[in-house]
C-alpha cells in the first residue's frame, strides 16, 4: 500500500542461510566472497512512499547505495560492485529485484529485514537482519 513506511530503519546482520553456495553460483570473485562473510554489513533503507534509498554500510567505511522508485527502471549496483538496470516491483508487501544472475526480494517480517536472493538454478541464500535502532 502506498504510504506505507514499512521499511524504513537500519538493520544490522543477524544470520543468512547458504551463502558460500550462493555466491559460488553467481560467481561472485573469492576475495569479495570472505569480505561478504566475515562482513557485518549494516542496511539502511530510508523509504518516502514507493522512493527508496537502499545504503550498505560495509566495516571500513565503504558503502553502496542503490536509490530506486518501485515500478521505474533505476541504475543499480551489486554487492560485488557489478552495475545493472532493474525495476523493482512491490508483490504482496515484498520488494522484488532482478539483478544479473538472481532474483531478490526484501520484506519486513517480525521487525526484522528478510532478504532472500534465489539464483537463476534453484540455490536460494536467505539473510535476515534485526533492527539496530
Amino acid at each position: 500500500p502506498k504510504g506505507t513506511m514499512a521499511f524504513t530503519g537500519k538493520y544490522e546482520f543477524e544470520g543468512d542461510e547458504n551463502y558460500d553456495a550462493f555466491v559460488q553460483k553467481i560467481g561472485l570473485p573469492s576475495d569479495k566472497v570472505e569480505m561478504g562473510r566475515n562482513c557485518k554489513i549494516v542496511t539502511e533503507v530510508v523509504q518516502n512512499g514507493n522512493d527508496f534509498t537502499w545504503t550498505q554500510h560495509f566495516p571500513g567505511g565503504r558503502t553502496t547505495t542503490n536509490t530506486f522508485t518501485v515500478g521505474k527502471e533505476a541504475n543499480m549496483e551489486t554487492m560485488g560492485g557489478k552495475k545493472f538496470q532493474a525495476t523493482v516491483k512491490m508483490e504482496d508487501g515484498k520488494l522484488v529485484a532482478d539483478f544479473p544472475n538472481y532474483l531478490h526480494t526484501a520484506e519486513i517480517s517480525g521487525g526484522k529485514l528478510v532478504e532472500v536472493s534465489a539464483q537463476r538454478s534453484g540455490v536460494i541464500h536467505k539473510k535476515q537482519r534485526k533492527s539496530s535502532k
